[in-house]
């Protein structure tokens, strides 16, 4: 068998010290979690952030950096996921527009508000990343190359 993790992208996205997170269902009940999802067939990072973000949030999202890339396991038996953790800025939220299916809302919450959610979190990740941000953790979009349907 093969190893292979699932390739994930996540958004940070704060504004006047809100953060914009998505409440959504999952398999264990309702859980907050940043804007984020899965890399699909022949799409770049940077193009499956601005996509997830739009779906699950009805917001315009403009990656400016890069906080960080985890890989991570909740248990051994688990899938593994490798997260690349995006912060950038929001603009033109389409107020009519369907949100992805299993989203049931978005919020602006303080990183405290986050913290109280603690057992509500998608994953330990959520408030990890928004400490990274909040440290000063960050590395440019130029790290990530694309080199797709090339010879």
């Amino acid at each position: 068998m093969v190893w292979k993790p699932h390739v994930t992208v996540a958004a940070i996205i704060e504004r006047d010290q809100h953060f914009l997170l998505v409440e959504e269902e999952t398999s264990n009940g309702l859980a907050f979690n940043q804007p984020a999802g899965h890399l699909e067939p022949s799409e770049s990072l940077i193009a499956a952030v601005k996509r997830e973000v739009n779906e699950e949030t009805a917001w315009t999202f403009t990656p400016e950096y890069i906080t960080s890339i985890q890989l991570w396991r909740k248990q051994p038996d688990a899938s593994s996921f490798l997260r690349v953790c995006f912060v950038g800025g929001c603009n033109d939220f389409q107020a009519n527009q369907e949100l992805d299916d299993g989203i049931i809302a978005t919020h602006w919450l303080t990183r405290d508000e986050i913290a109280a959610k603690k057992s509500k979190l998608r994953s330990p990740l959520v408030l990890t990343t928004i400490d990274q941000y909040l440290a000063g953790e960050r590395h440019p979009l130029s790290l990530l190359k694309t080199f797709l349907d090339q010879d």
